[in-house]
């Protein structure tokens, strides 16, 4: 039987547009939300949006089994395709979609890059089950990308933000970020929940067994990463009614590169693996897992870096508005490229 979209997932789409109308609502009817905002903030730390945001990242961490990682070191192929789409192709790709479609938005160039460098660890689940591809796979490959975006997020946006601009000529618009700030924020918002995640998963398994935390764990706290980004979306666009008017085409401006990613990343991913003869499965897991990008650490960077009503986290928030859509679109490419190369 053909799995489907659970209804939380299926209307994504539609819960961030209705969060986003909810929040500039708020604005509108509590212009001193901003004032109470700030007044819940440690230096530069929004208290409620920390808890929320390491929430949000939580469920998909503790999903993760790193027991795989032994596995995808011991297959050579499947790792170096992996890491070439994931920590190479995936993020020069967005740079230059970035560059290519923002250049004249210098903070918006900077939002889409931050996307770029987050590769997917929670949804690419969903779009590996629906496209029928081997979920051991998708949970090795979901493992190897949650420990390298611990190690070299930071490194990648100093990398990408900061020198490849200049080095292109793109230093005019001044787009940099503090290594400093970029780290403290990763290691709060990916690496406490990454901790959370990975000591809930060793303990409850040994206590109550890998059945249990799988069958009873895991889909109680599921449904706190879409919560925690509605609670997210909802805070930063209540601070954002007096922009109201120029959201709309704000929205579409970073949706076309968005979308331009997805669909050249799939299939870019889909024909090498085909020709180096991987099988479907296995095919279909490396796509979506180089497809898919991890919205929740995006925003999470950009609120923390560049603050809560910045452009780079609205950008953020456009990630899986646009992602949901577009990757229903691709898993039946996926499917229907599934019956015209593998018999």
């Amino acid at each position: 039987m053909q799995p489907k979209l659970k209804f939380p997932d299926r209307y994504l789409t539609l819960w961030i547009f209705l969060a986003m109308a909810l929040g500039i609502g708020l604005g509108f009817l509590f212009p001193g939300i901003s004032k109470m905002t700030d007044s819940l903030s440690m230096s530069t730390t929004n208290i409620p949006l920390a808890i929320g945001l390491i929430l949000m990242m939580y469920p998909p961490l503790a999903k993760v089994d790193y027991s795989l990682l032994p596995t995808a070191f011991r297959d050579k192929t499947v790792i170096s395709i992996s890491l070439l789409l994931n920590w190479i192709i995936g993020p020069v790709l967005m740079f230059v979609l970035a560059v290519i479609f923002l250049r004249h938005d210098p903070d918006y160039m900077t939002g889409l890059i931050l996307i770029g460098l987050a590769r997917c660890i929670a949804m690419v689940i969903v779009w590996n089950d629906l496209a029928k591809g081997n979920r051991e796979y998708a949970a090795l490959l979901v493992a190897l990308n949650s420990i390298f975006q611990v190690f070299t997020y930071s490194f990648f946006v100093w990398l990408f933000i900061n020198i490849l601009p200049g080095k292109l000529g793109l230093a005019s618009f001044n787009v940099s970020v503090s290594m400093k700030e970029v780290t403290k924020t990763v290691l709060i918002y990916l690496g406490v929940p990454f901790m959370a995640g990975f000591l809930s998963r060793y303990f409850l398994v040994k206590l109550k067994g890998i059945e249990w935390y799988n069958r009873k764990f895991i889909p109680r706290i599921s449904p706190i990463t879409l919560y925690a980004l509605l609670f997210t979306i909802v805070l930063m666009f209540s601070l954002k009614g007096e922009k109201i008017l120029e959201l709309p085409m704000d929205v579409v401006k970073v949706a076309i590169p968005l979308i331009v990613y997805f669909v050249i990343m799939f299939f870019v991913s889909f024909f090498i693996n085909k020709s180096l003869q991987v099988p479907y499965d296995k095919n279909a897991s490396i796509a979506f897992t180089a497809t898919g990008n991890n919205f929740e650490l995006a925003i999470a960077v950009a609120i923390g870096v560049f603050g809560i009503n910045s452009p780079q986290a609205f950008v953020g928030v456009i990630g899986p508005l646009v992602e949901v859509p577009v990757l229903i679109v691709l898993v039946k490419a996926s499917l229907w490229l599934k019956k015209k190369y593998y018999h």
